[in-house]
């Protein structure tokens, strides 16, 4: 299945859903209609059982270059913001502009195929998984561009890499090559460039069929959960889940794989 959106191009290949950025001549620059593309797409594979995966990913030598320019200097000029919510505020936390993405089931791994900057960066940050290619890097240029940590980066930041290091970052402005971004732990994997796109699918697909959908998702509530639970909270929360777990398909698929030495049938039940 494929689909493409303004500036966006969407396929399932397996269990994988694959959002590529689709503006590979513009750096895959950010605009609103590729923002309200994207969460369309993602809302609309949140309840399909073939997506287990989603990949985000750009096309060309770029991730995202940030906010479109052009759109934002002709905004400027006609006196609106480009950059503006597309909605009004909003309560929950995961109701925002882009903390959506930690509450959609689905793990999403975030394929750093090349430069990511400003709205690039945000993106990315609210992915589940970062993996990038060897070239990628990873420009915080809010204070350089005399703007502040936008849609929330100050408070996630310092819960993927620690206060100290989000702070010198964030501050300094300054742009993060791959290999860094992976020593700090922002970045789980680098790959080289050369197939760095079939790498990061292949990587996706594995978690899509050795891994249980249903436990995935469990997963991922429990780690965003987390952001705000007491210790106490997310232990009791893991036994509720254990009991329910011990009941379902996948995890007697789970123990029957193991024992019989074959690849897992995962169902999602």
């Amino acid at each position: 299945m494929d689909t493409s959106a303004e500036g966006l191009q969407c396929s399932v290949l397996g269990h994988v859903g694959l959002i590529e950025l689709a503006r590979p001549e513009k750096l895959n620059t950010w605009n609103p209609m590729m923002e309200a593309g994207l969460r369309e797409q993602l809302t609309a594979w949140s309840d399909d059982s073939r997506v287990r995966v989603v990949v985000l990913t750009g096309q060309g030598r770029a991730f995202c270059a940030g906010i479109d320019m052009e759109a934002l200097k002709a905004a400027s000029q006609a006196g609106k913001a480009v950059a503006a919510p597309v909605r009004g505020r909003v309560d929950g936390d995961l109701a925002q502009r882009y903390s959506y993405l930690l509450g959609i089931p689905q793990p999403i791994v975030c394929a750093l195929n090349g430069a990511a900057a400003g709205v690039g960066v945000v993106l990315s940050l609210y992915c589940d998984i970062r993996l990038a290619a060897k070239s990628a890097k990873l420009a915080a240029v809010f204070a350089r561009r005399g703007l502040v940590a936008e849609h929330g980066i100050a408070w996630l930041l310092p819960r993927l890499i620690g206060h100290a290091r989000a702070a010198e970052w964030i501050l300094s402005g300054r742009t993060l090559m791959a290999d860094e971004a992976e020593r700090i732990g922002l970045v789980a994997r680098v790959f080289e460039d050369e197939g760095f796109r079939d790498a990061a699918i292949a990587y996706a697909q594995d978690l899509a069929t050795n891994c249980s959908p249903r436990s995935t998702r469990i997963i991922k509530r429990q780690l965003v959960r987390g952001h705000s639970q007491s210790l106490v909270a997310s232990v009791h929360e893991a036994e509720d889940e254990l009991e329910l777990c011990l009941e379902s398909e996948d995890f007697k698929e789970g123990v029957r794989h193991f024992i019989e030495k074959r690849p897992a049938q995962f169902t999602g039940r």
